[in-house]
């Protein structure tokens, strides 16, 4: 398969993965006192932080740069200017590491301001910029 048409695919499970992403902040939004609302945001945020990288590492490399991990796909994803505000993404990445491993109210708390205020923001202008291009 043509690296060009893994990022595309890749693109597509994004993409659907950001459109359940919204619904989840939507229902947030509407009701952010709900537990099952604050955990549902959570696992989506999981899942699109892990889906967004892959969609840059795979993009990279059709661009023909060699990136392995998700800090790389980043870092790269910055300099070339594919996202903004580098460092929020590499904090999103730990943060998805953090949220899969702990349960704390405090930590869950401080995990859907981030998601809210800084996260949700970029990862919408990732998905809509590279929806020009795919």
């Amino acid at each position: 398969m043509s690296d060009e048409l893994r990022w595309k695919q890749r693109f597509r499970n994004f993409e659907k993965a950001f459109f359940a992403f919204q619904r989840r902040m939507d229902d947030y939004e509407k009701d952010p006192e709900s537990e099952s609302h604050q955990m549902a945001l959570v696992q989506g945020y999981e899942i699109i932080i892990e889906l967004a990288w892959k969609v840059m590492k795979d993009y990279l490399q059709n661009e023909g740069y060699d990136i392995n991990t998700g800090k790389q796909a980043i870092r790269q994803a910055y300099q070339i200017e594919m996202i903004r505000e580098g460092e929020i993404w590499l904090q999103a990445l730990d943060n998805r590491n953090l949220a899969s491993h702990t349960y704390d109210e405090n930590l869950l708390n401080t995990l859907i301001s981030f998601i809210t205020e800084q996260f949700y923001p970029l990862v919408r202008d990732f998905y809509f910029d590279l929806q020009k291009e795919s």
